[in-house]
């Protein structure tokens, strides 16, 4: 199999930690690493860094709140970690992108193959955009069940604080969550429907006395609570009247596409091609099953 990137070795050691103080967080890891494999661009200093991670079937509503706090979080100078996974993963991966910001992916498997085989590409505009791929296994090591839990320990010991969006009872990803709380690092969880499977697990965090997330500056008032730091985002406007009925409904929550639709007051042929010039200049994006968000 071809290689698809440049892969460098890290030996991890007092020295090293020293040159890259980014990975001064490998110090708090159990069982840490003696090599770490990598490619894209590491940081050599500290820089503000949360872990988004989740499950790999989200709801509309985790979808939408992924790339909400990946976006914001990355806009304002945050580096987003996670594990390029299918669901949440991906998505914090693909907004902090879309923010131009920088994110870290971090491989249960070797770097000469990206797992799974379809975010090959989202790998490649990782390292394209100044972020990394990381790994503690080396070429060809295939992608075993445990390796995935054990991968969780490096995604919280690289980051400031985790987030989590959507973890069933019994999901993996409360795996990462020991870890964070093991390593002393922050833990925050976005609540969830009382009533979806989905949310059975943050409930349950939030319950044991995780923060509970409700906007990004729940999260910046940890780690970065200096306000002169965090800059605010511009608010998008319509180039047309049509636009910006559009975009005014969904500023105010409403995603659903018949609604929008009716509250917008505009013909069905109107209405459609407002939503597919707004998709195309990057001001919306559709969340599936007839709903869309601001990007």
């Amino acid at each position: 199999m071809s290689i698809l990137f440049v892969i460098n070795t890290m030996e991890i050691n007092s020295t090293t930690t020293q040159e890259s103080k980014f990975l001064k967080g490998i110090d708090t890891i159990a069982k840490a690493p003696r090599k770490l494999y990598f490619t894209g661009v590491l940081p050599t200093h500290i820089i503000p860094t949360v872990a988004i991670v989740g499950t790999r079937k989200p709801t509309t509503y985790g979808v939408e709140i992924a790339h909400a706090f990946a976006y914001t979080l990355a806009s304002r100078g945050i580096a987003i970690i996670s594990g390029l996974a299918l669901g949440i993963d991906a998505i914090a991966h693909r907004a902090a992108l879309e923010a131009n910001g920088r994110t870290i992916a971090v491989l249960a498997n070797g770097l000469d193959r990206i797992y799974p085989r379809s975010h090959t590409q989202l790998g490649r505009r990782i390292v394209a955009q100044g972020g990394a791929i990381i790994s503690e296994y080396p070429a060809s090591t295939p992608p075993y069940p445990s390796q995935f839990l054990a991968r969780n320990r490096i995604i919280s010991g690289l980051s400031q604080a985790i987030v989590i969006i959507e973890a069933a009872a019994r999901s993996g990803t409360l795996n990462t969550a020991t870890h964070a709380l093991e390593q002393g690092k922050e833990v925050f969880v976005v609540p969830g429907n009382i009533t979806s499977p989905m949310s059975q697990g943050c409930n349950k965090l939030i319950k044991q006395g995780a923060h509970p997330a409700t906007c990004v500056e729940d999260i910046l008032e940890v780690i970065a609570p200096q306000p002169t730091k965090i800059q605010p985002i511009q608010q998008k406007l319509g180039d047309t009247a049509e636009e910006e009925k559009i975009l005014a409904l969904l500023r105010a929550g409403i995603r659903q596409g018949d609604e929008l639709h009716k509250k917008s007051g505009l013909a069905i042929s109107e209405f459609s091609q407002t939503l597919t010039l707004l998709e195309i200049k990057g001001s919306i994006r559709a969340l599936g099953a007839h709903q869309w968000m601001l990007k």
